[in-house]
């Protein structure tokens, strides 16, 4: 069975749900599970999906768009047609590599900063797909990387905390508009 889930991957006029940014609180407030996945849920992905593409992006999580639901949207090769993108529900990261990697990173909700973030090279999650069906994969190199962000939004946390330069912190927020006091450091 194929997903249910079939967008354009097209940037619209106006993007179905409005993102959140840096210093809102949407973005801090832990996302609760979903107990059903329905029509209403598969629409939320759809328009997930139609917003992270207007926008630019390769990964959405509900929070950014101020909805207090445990589920995320990727997809890391938007310009690729063929590429279905994945939605995870309810997701849970049950397993780290103990190797780790930095990358840059950026973020719809903080537009233009793009700093390093050092994570776990490779995680296995599990989650229940658009059907509600459980499911598990595997992930490594930029998907890894993607889930593990968006993971984050879900728990209130967002790339930024996680920035070990405090200096290039400082500067990219300052150039960009935005207040180091919305930053929240991450501790392990």
């Amino acid at each position: 069975m194929s997903s249910v889930i079939s967008v354009e991957k097209q940037k619209l006029e106006k993007p179905p749900l409005e993102l959140h940014y840096l210093g809102d609180r949407a973005l801090r407030s832990k996302a609760k599970r979903i107990a059903k996945v329905d029509q209403e849920t598969r629409k939320l992905a759809e328009q997930m999906l139609q917003t992270m593409y207007t926008s630019q992006g390769i990964g959405l999580a509900a929070p950014q768009v101020n909805i207090n639901k445990q589920i995320i949207v990727i997809d890391c090769e938007p310009d690729n047609p063929v590429n279905q993108p994945l939605v995870l529900i309810n997701p849970q990261i049950t397993a780290y590599s103990q190797e780790k990697c930095g990358f840059e990173e950026g973020c719809l909700s903080i537009p233009g900063v793009y700093l390093e973030v050092i994570r776990p090279e490779m995680v296995e999650v599990s989650f229940k797909d658009e059907n509600g069906r459980p499911r598990k994969l595997k992930a490594s190199g930029l998907l890894s990387r993607v889930i593990q962000h968006e993971m984050d939004h879900l728990c209130g946390v967002l790339f930024v905390d996680r920035v070990q330069n405090t200096l290039a912190l400082t500067d990219e927020l300052k150039k960009h508009g935005f207040s180091l006091q919305a930053v929240q450091p991450y501790q392990e």
